[in-house]
């Protein structure tokens, strides 16, 4: 299934936006696009909602026919347990992580030991647990914990474009992955050269004109054949004005989605 993430509306989510949609704006969005289903990913205002407002969000998004799931830092046991309710109060089957949270970074063996703290209670919900490829832990260490722990409910969301910062191919890392995905986020990137050609500027780009080989990440991952969601991010940067930028982060998903609904493997 396809799916929108709330990082494919950073800028319109962003508290410094006069005027920032909240999740029931997001919601009505994606499902006026004909999306059924949203990540509710690194959203710091929910966990400030009351369980009544859970509630509220949760109805809003069954009665709009939009699927939940959600994202969000870290392998302590305590908050992943936090995070296992709250995907009970949605209905979703997955929780995407990374191992690494502000003032936790633990070693292997530790993320470990946590991660099988949790995963009994995860497979009793029927909910997957899916840690994030990303910049600050190599892959190889990712799928050697992932291998560590063993059990299907515990997997990797993949994201290629995250690890160019730790000077990791793409490629490669879509095929060391593969065999674990359980959740596959979407973002093109691209390299520009800095102003006075000093340096280069690593940023998102639409779907397709950037560096991402989309094409090699569908064919050895197989995401519609194995039932993975495709989620569609963005790394668009902040433009002259907020009303610019969410014009450019609506056209961005209109085009992400358009592309995406035009595969048919």
């Amino acid at each position: 299934m396809i799916g929108l993430s709330t990082f494919a509306y950073f800028w319109q989510l962003h508290a410094s936006n006069p005027r920032r949609l909240d999740l029931a704006g997001v919601l009505a969005d994606v499902s006026d696009r004909g999306v059924g289903l949203l990540q509710i990913c690194d959203y710091a205002p929910l966990d400030e909602l009351t369980p009544d407002a859970l509630a509220d969000v949760a109805l809003r998004a069954g009665d709009l026919g939009v699927g939940i799931e959600l994202g969000t830092k870290g392998v302590s046991p305590d908050h992943l347990l936090r995070y296992l309710e709250l995907a009970k109060t949605f209905d979703a089957t997955l929780v995407r992580s990374m191992v690494f949270s502000p003032g936790y970074r633990p070693t292997l063996a530790e993320a470990e030991r946590d991660l099988n703290a949790v995963t009994r209670a995860y497979d009793d919900a029927g909910v997957t647990l899916a840690l994030e490829t990303y910049e600050q832990l190599p892959t190889n260490d990712l799928v050697s914990l992932i291998e560590a722990i063993g059990h299907p409910r515990v997997g990797i969301c993949l994201d290629p474009a995250n690890t160019v910062a730790l000077l990791e191919n793409p490629r490669d890392v879509i095929d060391r992955t593969a065999p674990f995905v359980a959740n596959v986020h979407v973002k093109d990137f691209a390299f520009t050269r800095r102003g006075g050609w000093v340096g280069f500027t690593l940023e998102g780009a639409p779907l397709g004109t950037g560096l991402l080989d989309y094409e090699y990440l569908v064919e050895t991952v197989r995401p519609n054949e194995r039932g993975i969601n495709q989620i569609i991010e963005h790394w668009l940067p902040l433009g002259a004005s907020y009303e610019e930028t969410v014009r450019e982060e609506n056209t961005w998903n209109t085009h992400t989605l358009n592309h995406l609904r035009s595969r048919t493997i």
